[in-house]
């Protein structure tokens, strides 16, 4: 009941390590559409956690060591996701997708659209609900982890300095 074996633990944590590994890469390759204001790390954590505990306090099946270790492992690998961007720089692009604008100074870049698969039409209806009439008022519309789009108006873009992340902003500058 409390204890099985080793290989129980160790399916736990290979099996764990391997499906969350599994579950962020599916969702950074859904786009924003995928996270409903959460990164892929947090949305795949939350729905492992609420997936894990009915099993671990219900079924029979597993031995509480491993539903406390699948628990513990799913605690850890959410600390080191999260620590690990901020001591190691290099793997900041591995955990997050750099953010790369999808409209600049009222034009709109469809190659980024399509990478994170929006329409002109949803960009048009971001631009609204920040009560802007046109496209030509917006310096610039970012796409956020979260799946929010920030969205910049011309007369406040000033030195830009908040774009030194977003791919290709350099080049986007001099032109």
């Amino acid at each position: 009941m409390f204890f099985d074996d080793m290989h129980g633990l160790l399916r736990v944590i290979v099996a764990g390590t391997l499906a969350c590994a599994s579950c962020i890469l599916a969702m950074r390759r859904g786009g924003g559409r995928a996270l409903p204001k959460l990164n892929a790390f947090d949305l795949v954590i939350t729905v492992a956690f609420s997936s894990a505990l009915p099993f671990i306090v219900i079924s029979s099946d597993i031995a509480l060591a491993e539903g406390l270790l699948a628990t513990a492992l799913l605690a850890l690998l959410q600390f080191i996701i999260s620590w690990l961007p901020v001591r190691c720089g290099a793997v900041n692009p591995v955990i997050r997708t750099a953010p790369a604008p999808l409209l600049r100074d009222g034009r709109r870049i469809d190659g980024d659209m399509r990478r994170v698969r929006l329409t002109i039409d949803e960009i048009r209806t971001a631009v609204r609900r920040q009560r802007m009439g046109g496209l030509d008022q917006v310096a610039a519309v970012i796409p956020e982890t979260d799946g929010s789009l920030s969205i910049i108006r011309s007369e406040r873009l000033r030195s830009g300095s908040a774009f030194d992340s977003v791919r290709g902003w350099e080049n986007m500058r001099q032109a």
